[in-house]
């Protein structure tokens, strides 16, 4: 009868150890038990045979057992192992000695609780198997734990009862159940049940009431008394919610939790030993189990023949040995008659049975020499060397399975450096320019390469080797967008990672730089710590960067809504309502936005129609528009502006709910317009082949249209070939036209006309030179509200099978740009240039629009409002006070007082222009370099060593205390290091945690703002390689403020000197020793300089100092450039030509 429980088999787990605990497993027909000597036993079905048996701790007992799909989970005291039922160990995680577990919970799939008479709840992630979190706990001692939907259910040794929140795990509610201790609970659907110890007099003592508590009401209800003295109790539904109450002894009754105990449901199981120690439930509820003192365990069923699950799997049984009746075969005899083996019989044919054409060997034909490695080979008698393409893994040759691919495979498997050698259109798609730049590293690193060969204008380009640099286009973007450049220059925060601060310290650099290229390290730094980045998929893995895994056209896309928007949020609060000085009636530029907000923001009206006619609308805005293309796939002209106006108040039907009819409808979805944006922001979306080839038809009907206009003009004076085409767009042609390359694959217009009409449409047409004339902008947007959007930039997908492809931006740059830099061609006016990381070239206007999406795919187009500049506030104040410099606190809990290695700055100790400053920097390796040993022998360096600055030190360069550091930072970094390079930077393991670190600690913005000011007060560095220093920190130096003692004691064409020698050489100083310290050799630097002065009478006689050096380096090579370690060696300070050193 179901629901009456009987005993259907015992079995002995262990003789004479006691069972401590006992789980039926949840994914197969398997009970395990453990035992307190740390041995597990399974046993299988209802029969209770035994499965498998194998010791998981040699000391401590097993307090609890959970099963997983693939294998079981064991906690003892201070030890977590993950078994296979077969007994082998998927992993072993220990715990810290002082840990006394007793719980663990499996709140999902992949997460685990674990609990005991500590204060505190560990979080173990089982994929990666490390601990995620540490709850604390207010009541120490978590020995049960359960879960619902609604709470986690704690259960203390002092016998309480917490609930707590299934995300924060803070307490929502507490029960006080006993006053002694609490042995177990249970929960089923709102009932809470518990048994216990209560303090008597004599001690604690058994309780026989049952706390039963209504989650509903979070209060108690009437106890329950029962007969037996309760140690275990579970939640058994069946019909109803009945509870089965167990004594140690080894009496079991079962009751109705609001109803009244009945002494005829009590049954009782015989242990073997004195106690039962364990009870368990299986998931059907047909089976319980019973573990007793004497390792016995009882299984108490409803049916002979019960099931533990309601689903279970099969089980996998080791295969019995078979044994072989056969006599034995002795292989050494040659004659032995293979028929003795026994084949099957069989009527299918043998595989040796092959026909002989099959069979004959064939070799495969090797494949042809790259036509890379044939025109770059040079001949040494009959031996031909050549570089390295590395199209190809070193020592495995791919073998084509197909000869119809040859053509296709010797195309995309031949490689081409981006510049330099000369165009051969049979091997390359792609133009020159548009190809992948990269940087070739020598054992100089950067300092020989030629930058000038790719960019011979004064704008700075973006350097492509940092990670997620596929953004630099989108960068330079913003920064030609002078209204953004100037809000963004402006803008300061406290935020440590604002994108917003360091995309203005980034603008500030490629400000100052004349040609040279610069690096976002910085503002990709803050960039990988936005949460929301990492959740848009955003934060390129290196690997896939390399290879060009990721679609890089869908992930700039993604990446310019998420900038526009965190922009947009880091501005908001903080923006200067004077700072736009647009029209006054729009209730849209209200100070509550930001400035991007008015630049970006359209607003909007969404209207839902449903079917039964009632219409649903409300507000909304947006930062950019997304183009959608029209299922029509005929060859029909279809202008730009028509896709746009469409993509803008776009119309679907889709189903949506609708309160009049109170359920989902097919409704139908407009959108209109309210306010048209000051730039206009378009992701073009083309990322299939459907939309790829729509853009290629719409360009060549706009061609056939373009040379039918043109000829028409033209024939109307003479008549002309397609190939005097050439001549006629010549200064010497009779009429200026453009020619027939510059038709070829546009259909973008440079500019278009959108109109706000009075019942809220919008009217949107291409707009030419000729419109133009017929409507003078501010006429036509003061009085017909008609608005002219140029188009600004072009952002591109480059597709180029050998690189993976790269992302390019055309950018029309502004009068104002031009003048800044001062360029010496003379441009003032506006130019259209490509922008390819560190390649920036002129372009013509037309080369803007024409993309060939062969291998020239559209990604993002932005178009800005006519006379756009002269709505906003366009000047620049420098955000950067001098209260930078001033005493901060430090970062790290532990540093004291008698640690403080600097005095900061006075007020009346600000630096002036051309104060001296001596600087050091450290630093440590966050990824290692990438290089290769080639056949010759040489080392080529793929990727250099990704650096972080550790520690900057600055120490005055005159005054009463010149030489004391005013500034000795050491900076706090959230990324893992590689290498802290104690040897040359000092930095230990521990210095830049602020948990442990005793050092003045601080965030790198904090240290970056104290050497901006600096850099833009105008004072001038002294120190040794700091060319490296400012690199690695991210920052751009005038050239007339740095004064390198490298280069101040260098003869050309000779090596570098060591800061260590030339102390030795000079001040008889000997510095880093074992390790580096970074004001010492600030210190040493600024003494050199000094010395380098005096030497050379303040630069007024070289010839005598060309000599100095000329004596420097011949004792350098006698002493190879090693200082001396023996006490005895003299120093070259007692020469004749070193009579006096200057002190300081």
């Amino acid at each position: 009868m179901e629901g009456v429980y009987s005993e259907l088999h015992s079995v002995v787990a262990e003789v004479g150890v006691p069972v401590s605990v006992s789980h039926f497993d949840l994914h197969e027909e398997m009970l395990w038990v453990g035992s307190h000597g740390g041995h597990a036993t399974s046993f299988f079905g209802p029969t209770l045979e035994r499965y498998s048996s194998f010791q998981v701790n040699g000391s401590d007992d097993i307090r609890q057992i959970q099963s997983l799909e693939n294998g079981i989970l064991f906690l003892t005291k201070n030890n977590l192992k993950y078994m296979a039922r077969g007994g082998l160990i998927i992993f072993d995680y220990l715990l810290d000695e002082s840990e006394d577990m007793h719980s663990l919970l499996l709140t999902d799939s992949s997460t685990l609780l674990i609990g005991g008479l500590q204060n505190h709840i560990l979080e173990i992630d089982l994929n990666t198997v490390q601990e995620t979190q540490k709850y604390a706990v207010e009541t120490p001692g978590v020995t049960i734990m359960r879960q619902t939907n609604r709470f986690f259910f704690c259960g203390h040794t002092s016998g309480k009862v917490s609930l707590r929140d299934l995300r924060t795990f803070k307490v929502e509610h507490e029960f006080d159940a006993f006053s002694g201790s609490l042995s177990d609970f249970d929960v089923h659907g709102n009932l809470l049940a518990t048994c216990g110890f209560s303090s008597r007099l004599t001690g604690l003592a058994c309780d026989r009431f049952l706390k039963v508590y209504d989650l509903r009401m979070m209060r108690a209800i009437t106890p329950l008394q029962v007969h037996v003295d309760p140690a275990f109790l579970r939640f058994i539904p069946t019909y109803t919610s009945r509870l089965a109450i167990i004594s140690q002894s080894g009496q079991c009754q079962f009751c109705e939790p609001t109803g009244l105990a009945n002494p005829a449901d009590i049954f009782h199981v015989n242990p073997v030993g004195p106690l039962l120690m364990t009870f368990d439930v299986s998931a059907s509820k047909q089976a319980l189990a019973f573990g007793d003192s004497e390792g016995c365990v009882h299984l108490w069923t409803d049916s002979p023949e019960p099931s533990f699950n309601p689903y279970s799997r099969e089980t996998e049984f080791a295969l019995p040995c078979l044994v072989d009746s056969l006599p034995p075969l002795d292989w050494s005899q040659d004659l032995l008659p293979l028929s003795l083996i026994p084949v099957p019989l069989t009527a299918d044919t043998l595989l040796s049975d092959w026909p002989a054409a099959n069979s004959a060997p064939a070799p495969r034909r090797a494949p042809p020499v790259d036509a890379e490695i044939l025109r770059t080979m040079k001949k040494v008698g009959f031996i031909g060397y050549a570089p390295n393409p590395r199209t190809r893994l070193r020592n495995q040759i791919p073998y084509r399975l197909k000869e119809s691919d040859s053509e296709f495979d010797s195309f995309s498997q031949v490689t081409e450096s981006p510049i330099g050698r000369e165009e051969e259109p049979h091997l390359h798609m792609v133009s020159k320019k548009y190809r992948k730049v990269t940087i070739k590293y020598s054992k100089l690193g950067l300092e020989d390469f030629d930058f000038k060969h790719y960019n011979k204008t004064l704008f700075a380009g973006l350097e492509p080797h940092i990670p997620n640099a596929y953004c630099n286009c989108m960068i330079q973007v913003l920064y030609f967008l002078e209204p953004v450049r100037c809000l963004i220059q402006n803008h300061l925060c406290q935020k440590e990672f604002c994108l917003a601060c360091e995309l203005g310290f980034l603008f500030h650099m490629l400000d100052l730089s004349r040609g040279d290229p610069c690096q976002g390290s910085n503002f990709l730094r803050a960039f990988r710590t936005i949460p929301e980045a990492s959740a848009l998929g955003l934060i390129l893995a290196d690997s896939d960067e390399a290879s060009g895994k990721g679609n890089l056209a869908r992930l700039i896309q993604r990446w310019n809504r998420f900038i526009l928007t965190q922009l947009h949020q880091d501005l908001q609060e903080l923006e200067v309502p004077q700072a736009y000085r647009g029209t006054g009636g729009s209730s849209f530029c209200s100070s509550g936005d930001s400035v991007i907000g008015q630049l970006f923001s359209c607003e909007m009206e969404n209207c839902s129609l449903c079917r039964c006619g009632s219409e649903t609308v409300r507000a909304s805005s947006t930062l950019l528009f997304t183009l959608s293309y029209p299922e029509d796939k005929t060859g029909k002209n279809c202008d730009f502006a028509q896709v746009l106006k469409r993509s803008i108040c776009l119309e679907q039907n889709t189903q949506a709910w609708c309160d009049n009819c109170e359920k989902y409808q097919p409704t139908i979805q407009t959108r209109n317009i309210r306010h048209l944006p000051d730039i206009l922001v378009i992701n073009c979306e083309v990322n299939s082949l459907k939309e790829a080839d729509f853009w290629r038809m719409q360009a060549e009907v706009a061609f056939k249209m373009a040379i039918k206009k043109h000829s028409g003009e033209i024939s109307k004076n003479k008549e002309f070939a397609l190939a005097d085409w050439k001549e006629l767009g010549s200064p010497e042609g009779m009429l200026m036209c453009p020619s027939i390359e510059e038709l070829k694959n546009v259909w973008l217009p440079f500019s278009i006309q959108m109109k706000m009409t009075k019942n809220k449409g919008l009217d949107v047409c291409n707009w030419t030179d000729g419109d133009e004339m017929q409507w003078g902008p501010a006429r036509a947007e003061e009085e017909h509200g008609v608005f002219v959007y140029d188009l600004m930039a072009t952002v591109v997908h480059i597709l180029d099978s050998r690189t993976g492809g790269s992302l390019v931006a055309h950018i029309k740059v502004g009068e104002t740009y031009h003048q800044r830099k001062e360029v010496s061609e003379g441009v003032t006016h506006q130019q259209w240039y490509l922008f390819n990381d560190f390649l920036i070239e002129p372009i013509d206007k037309h080369e803007a629009v024409q993309f060939d999406m062969n291998w020239k795919v559209p990604a993002i187009l932005y178009y800005i409002k006519r006379n756009l500049n002269s709505k906003y506030n366009l000047n620049i104040k420098n955000p950067i006070e001098a209260n930078v410099l001033l005493a901060e606190a430090s970062l790290a809990r532990k540093q004291r007082k008698t640690h403080t290695t600097f005095i900061p700055l006075m007020l009346n100790e600000m630096p002036q222009v051309g104060d001296l400053v001596g600087l050091d920097a450290e630093f440590v390796t966050l990824n290692e370099e990438e290089a290769e040993l080639r056949s010759d022998g040489t080392k080529s360096t793929i990727k250099p060593s990704q650096m972080s600055v550790a520690r900057i030190t600055c120490v005055r360069g005159q005054g009463p205390n010149e030489g004391i550091p005013f500034i000795d930072d050491y900076i706090s970094t959230q990324e893992q290091v590689v290498d802290y390079l104690t040897q040359y930077s000092g930095i230990k393991p521990g210095d830049l945690d602020a948990k442990i670190s005793s050092k003045h600690l601080t965030t790198l913005k904090s240290t970056y703002l104290k050497l901006r000011f600096l850099i833009d007060i105008g004072v001038k560095f002294v120190g040794h390689g700091l060319q490296k220093d400012f690199r690695v920190i991210n920052l751009m130096v005038p050239k007339d403020q740095v004064l390198d003692t490298v280069y101040l004691f260098h003869m050309p064409r000779k090596r570098m000197i060591s800061l260590r020698f030339l102390a030795w050489y000079f001040l008889d100083l000997k510095i880093q020793g074992e390790t580096h310290d970074s004001i010492e050799d600030a210190r040493t630097a600024l003494q050199l300089y000094r010395k380098y002065l005096e030497l050379s009478k303040n630069g007024t006689e070289p010839e005598s100092f060309h000599k100095v050096l000329k004596g420097l380096y011949e004792k350098g090579r006698k002493m190879d450039w090693k200082v001396p370690e023996p006490e005895g060696q003299t120093s070259p300070k007692s020469a004749a030509v070193f009579s006096s050193v200057l002190a300081l």
